[in-house]
């Protein structure tokens, strides 16, 4: 039987990495989004450069699945005072194989727990074992296509990014419109509190739900199903994972929420900046062979006790402020190479507007 393990991908939580859409899309992607919903139900939003007809995404998303091939849950063996003790291995002089510096066992038989290896050893071996979660895009896939510099791009631009800087919790809380409802009828007013109390008691559910689910393959938790975690060391108690997937505000969600492209571009971090400067000294109406001094500047690392060191809030609001007058720049040599009006636009940006 095939090793499971041997897949780049197993082993990755479904609540756990937030990456089981990569080994399908990496080819297509050039960023992707987790956002929550009211109902708690993360989806992506990606970000596509090329032209692909609506009706192969489609068929994409409705073929790509993850598995992870993890060991059963079926059975819990430990809770409650009853729970694993650790125990030393005797020492030697090169560290064990597993990197482990002892073991946890049964208190009750003196038998000792499987480790994480010897767990996924027993997988597969097994001819009926079945993954332990799959994950699969749901039904609803909406396409739209969008064209660089038009004002729907703008629009969708912002709506990805409108989460950044959100927590997943946040959608527990009332949008600002929910909230002004002056007018409302106290029937209605009672309705929409019930809702509201029916969205935390769903959260809370979840979250003691999660409290003994293993987030990723060095959680205690393994240890409430009589299995070592992975790099298990002395300490380890179930329901007191420290993972990110446990925390209520991350409503089971432990991954990046924001994967930028990186490698699925097929272009360097040196091939976007010489697109960037080949770009901006087109627009600047320079060479693009123009040669620039490398010894131009100096660059020395400053102490924090230098007196003439610039303060980290002058500093930001300096970068905000050079970043406005390049943009103000940049579109008065759009406007003149597309004969429009010149905007009117300051050469000089004031620190409070960049602030």
């Amino acid at each position: 039987m095939a090793d499971r393990r041997a897949h780049p991908d197993a082993g990755q939580r479904l609540i756990g990495r937030g990456q089981a859409v990569r080994p399908a899309i990496r080819h297509l992607c050039r960023g992707l989004r987790v956002e929550p919903q009211k109902r708690f139900a993360p989806h992506l939003h990606m970000a596509i450069r090329r032209t692909l007809p609506r009706a192969e995404i489609k068929a994409i998303a409705a073929a790509t699945y993850h598995q992870v091939w993890w060991p059963a849950l079926d059975q819990v063996r430990f809770k409650g005072d009853h729970l694993p003790v650790w125990v030393e291995r005797e020492e030697q002089a090169e560290p064990y194989p597993d990197g482990q510096a002892g073991d946890y066992l049964d208190p009750a038989t003196g038998e000792l727990l499987p480790t994480w290896e010897e767990a996924l050893d027993r997988l597969d071996t097994d001819d009926e074992a079945e993954p332990l979660h799959v994950v699969r895009f749901g039904a609803q896939v909406d396409v739209q296509g969008l064209l660089a510099g038009s004002p729907d791009a703008h629009k969708r631009i912002g709506y990805l990014t409108k989460y950044l800087t959100k927590s997943l919790g946040e959608t527990l809380d009332l949008d600002p419109d929910e909230d002004e409802q002056g007018d409302e009828t106290p029937a209605a007013s009672t309705a929409r509190a019930a809702i509201n109390q029916a969205r935390w008691d769903h959260a809370a559910r979840l979250v003691e739900a999660l409290r003994y689910e293993p987030c990723s393959p060095t959680c205690a938790n393994w240890l409430r199903y009589g299995i070592q975690p992975k790099g298990a060391k002395a300490g380890m108690t179930p329901g007191r994972c420290k993972g990110k997937a446990h925390k209520a505000e991350h409503l089971g969600y432990a991954g990046r929420r924001v994967l930028v492209s990186r490698k699925w571009s097929n272009k360097t971090l040196h091939d976007h900046k010489a697109d960037r400067r080949a770009w901006v000294l087109d627009m600047l109406g320079l060479p693009a062979d123009a040669e620039t001094d490398p010894h131009r500047y100096v660059w020395r690392p400053v102490s924090t006790k230098d007196p003439t060191r610039t303060p980290l809030p002058v500093r930001l609001l300096r970068g905000v402020a050079n970043r406005h007058r390049t943009r103000a720049r940049l579109d008065e040599l759009r406007a003149r190479a597309d004969g429009r009006p010149t905007p009117d636009l300051p050469a000089n940006t004031p620190l409070r507007e960049a602030a």
